[in-house]
């Protein structure tokens, strides 16, 4: 992970687990790591990691057992809405910075579909 100064760490740690949570590398229902294994793994203090894990919980993205540990939700609309919204933030940045450029809509789609790889053109409505 990439550590940006301009935000705090625990809100850059939350993005990457919902991106972790969203791309299925953390699988929906999996065992989330434990607090100790994501702070030697990232190289931060683990209260930074638990603020983190925290904020993922009250999201409804995870949950914490008692005794067994924090789990993936198994809710597929919980992590859609994750999904969704992080897509957002990544469009509004590309919005951003396409704008800052002199670029119109149909300019920004345009580079999109040129820059856009093939294998993730499978499945899309023609």
């Amino acid at each position: 992970m990439q550590v940006d100064d301009s935000r705090p760490i625990w809100i850059q740690l939350v993005d990457d687990f919902r991106v972790r949570i969203v791309s299925g590398r953390w699988s929906s229902g999996s065992r989330v790591p434990s607090v100790r294994e994501l702070a030697s793994e990232l190289g931060v203090n683990p209260n930074t990691v638990q603020r983190a894990l925290t904020e993922l919980d009250r999201s409804g993205l995870t949950a914490a057992e008692r005794t067994a540990g924090r789990f993936v939700t198994a809710d597929p609309a919980a992590v859609e809405a994750s999904r969704r919204e992080l897509a957002g933030s990544a469009a509004d940045a590309y919005i951003s910075a396409v704008t800052a450029l002199g670029m119109n809509l149909a300019q920004a789609g345009s580079v999109l579909a040129e820059r856009w790889p093939a294998s993730h053109h499978q499945g899309e409505a023609p």
